[in-house]
């Protein structure tokens, strides 16, 4: 006769992963956070020999200052952190608390570059007793210099251990409708509130360089894939909802058009409305809270535009609780 499966005694853990954040605005944290950043061989693939004397010679002596001010300009003060990490710890503890009644599940957040670190966290989830953790890039599109890059960390970090957990990752979600409602629901909210109609929404994705794509990232693909599911869900066509990437770094081509270009196109050309979200980051940070609801909006302005709106992104609203939600409670089918 068989019997019952015992039951688990082990917990199961869910990590939650952003890209990062420096732990302060001045030239030391600022610098210790770019170092880490751009020393990754996902995010940068140049050879080393051509690009750290770059780097160490140039990028970290000059840009921690610059991008220390632009970090203050967005700053949350009075936690004295990113406004990412805010998102990101309110983002975990609402996962938390969802998860309440299931005292097996242990959720926590961790950063693939500052702190908390990943090697930090996954180390406490196996004190507190998990011996399963499932782990969620906070990336709706899939990159190697993004998604990829923070499995290669995890994957580092167990390679440090004795006792390593059973693991799970959760898979991209670019074109799963749960995040296409959530993001269709928080543009059609956020219209309602202004007092202009936008001649044109774009939807403003982290570019890459084109050398990437070219070699197999599936990044552009589906960031146009998002897009046009967006349009279906909205109703609109290609003029009304553009697809654009920005925060281009260094002498390489990267994705086109240009959301700077473009807003500056757009304007010249006699558009004098307009919004713009980022549908490929969870939480607001300073590629959407400065590069584009400042600089974005400064762009459109001197170059003729009039209205300019600034769409925020799902962070720990209603909208994308309900898609971390449903990501995490489908992945783990059969753990918990």
């Amino acid at each position: 006769m068989e019997t019952a499966a015992a039951p688990r005694t082990g917990k199961v853990g869910v990590l939650l992963v952003n890209l990062g954040t420096p732990d302060g605005t001045e030239p030391a944290p600022m610098r210790r956070y770019l170092r880490e950043f751009l020393s990754d061989r996902r995010v940068i693939e140049w050879p080393r020999a051509v690009w750290y004397p770059i780097l160490y010679g140039i990028v970290l002596n000059t840009r921690p200052k610059k991008s220390g001010a632009l970090y203050k300009t967005i700053w949350n003060n009075e936690r004295n952190e990113s406004p990412l990490l805010t998102f990101t710890r309110a983002q975990s503890e609402k996962l938390a608390e969802a998860f309440k009644d299931r005292e097996t599940v242990v959720v926590d957040y961790a950063m693939r570059y500052g702190n908390p670190s990943m090697e930090s966290v996954t180390k406490r989830m196996m004190g507190q007793g998990c011996d399963r953790i499932l782990m969620f890039p906070l990336y709706p599109q899939y990159s190697a210099s993004t998604t990829a890059s923070v499995n290669d960390k995890f994957f580092e970090v167990l390679t440090k251990m004795r006792f390593q957990p059973a693991i799970r990752i959760v898979p991209t979600y670019h074109d799963d409708p749960v995040y296409i409602d959530a993001l269709a629901r928080s543009i059609e909210t956020h219209l309602a509130t202004l007092d202009f109609e936008p001649e044109t929404v774009i939807a403003s994705y982290h570019g890459i360089p084109q050398s990437y794509a070219r070699r197999g990232d599936p990044y552009p693909d589906q960031c146009q894939e998002t897009s046009r599911l967006l349009r279906t869900r909205l109703g609109w066509d290609e003029k009304k909802l553009m697809t654009c990437f920005q925060s281009r770094f260094g002498p390489e081509e990267w994705l086109q058009p240009y959301t700077d270009k473009t807003l500056e196109k757009l304007a010249k050309e006699g558009t004098k409305s307009i919004a713009v979200f980022n549908p490929g980051f969870v939480s607001d940070c300073l590629e959407t809270l400065e590069e584009i609801a400042v600089q974005g909006q400064e762009t459109f302005h001197h170059a003729g535009g009039k209205n300019f709106s600034h769409i925020p992104c799902l962070n720990d609203s209603a909208e994308g609780m309900a898609v971390i939600e449903t990501l995490v409670k489908r992945e783990l089918a059969g753990w918990a």
